[in-house]
């Protein structure tokens, strides 16, 4: 293989690792913040991509002007699952650990709940369409427009919330809570408003998520799933709680799965991501970039 080559095989991981790292920010803003283990979080992921589909092919919208759009339509929607669903199930769990076994079951409930009613509402056919599909040459690699668009509005995102939390007083107050949830009351920090707000804004990531994909990738109703659990993967190479672990996560298995899948076979993509999960478990269960 040429240099070349070489380059354009781990950027094309990067890039896919930039979708990667975006849609773990928001499943690890959710945890790290409110032990909330959303396993169906990648099913919001799936309507934020069938919104963009949708408004795309029936109105001619562009996906650009969609993001916003299905991150304000997955904000509203995941403040709205906060209050039914997980608010509740807080409010009378009796500890942490009991509430996160709840959430866990509950986001089970919802993944078939959204999974089936996308179903229902699109069918289960594969949808897609061609946006900014022409191949752009950089620094002799060649992408189509789409997957740069794609890796750069992830980075941005991603880079985005990082300095949101550590730079704002409302980030300030999310590590706050994330390091000492008791601490964080006792100094006055709302977590009525917060909580409702940090899941929101998860969802919301994963809606813009699923507007990008549905750019560059056929969708269908049960495209969430491996997401989620690539997510929580990704997660666990990062550290739980960690968003710049999981931006630097999400790319290094993005870079994993291009250079295995190019030397043995694209059907043993899952079969890597396992592997580096599985290993990443066993010899540094805190996160390839934890200090413990």
């Amino acid at each position: 293989m040429s240099l070349t080559s070489w380059a354009e095989l781990v950027a094309s991981g990067l890039i896919t690792g930039g979708i990667y790292a975006l849609v773990a920010m928001g499943l690890n803003l959710q945890y790290g913040l409110m032990r909330i283990m959303n396993i169906s979080h990648g099913e919001f992921l799936m309507l934020g991509a069938f919104i963009t589909w949708w408004a795309h092919t029936a109105w001619g919208w562009s996906p650009l002007l969609l993001m916003p759009i299905a991150f304000i339509a997955l904000f509203v929607l995941g403040v709205a699952v906060h209050a039914l669903c997980f608010k509740r199930l807080a409010a009378r769990a009796p500890n942490v650990d009991v509430f996160e076994a709840r959430s866990l079951m509950v986001g089970f409930g919802l993944m078939f709940l959204v999974q089936n009613t996308a179903l229902l509402v699109w069918g289960g056919d594969l949808r897609g369409y061609e946006y900014l599909a022409d191949p752009v040459q950089v620094a002799g690699m060649r992408f189509t427009a789409n997957k740069l668009v794609l890796f750069g509005v992830a980075l941005a995102l991603s880079a985005a919330l990082i300095a949101l939390l550590k730079l704002t007083l409302l980030g300030k107050a999310v590590r706050a809570l994330m390091q000492s949830p008791t601490g964080a009351q006792l100094v006055g920090i709302n977590t009525r408003r917060l909580h409702p707000m940090m899941f929101g804004i998860g969802l919301g990531l994963s809606g813009v998520a699923g507007a990008l994909l549905s750019m560059t990738y056929e969708i269908s109703p049960s495209m969430g799933e491996p997401y989620t659990v690539t997510a929580l993967i990704v997660i666990t190479l990062g550290g739980f709680g960690s968003l710049a672990g999981s931006l630097a996560g999400g790319l290094l298995l993005g870079v994993v799965e291009a250079l295995g899948m190019h030397f043995s076979s694209p059907s043993l993509k899952m079969l890597l991501s396992y592997a580096v999960f599985i290993g990443v478990l066993i010899w540094r269960p805190n996160g390839l970039f934890s200090k413990k």
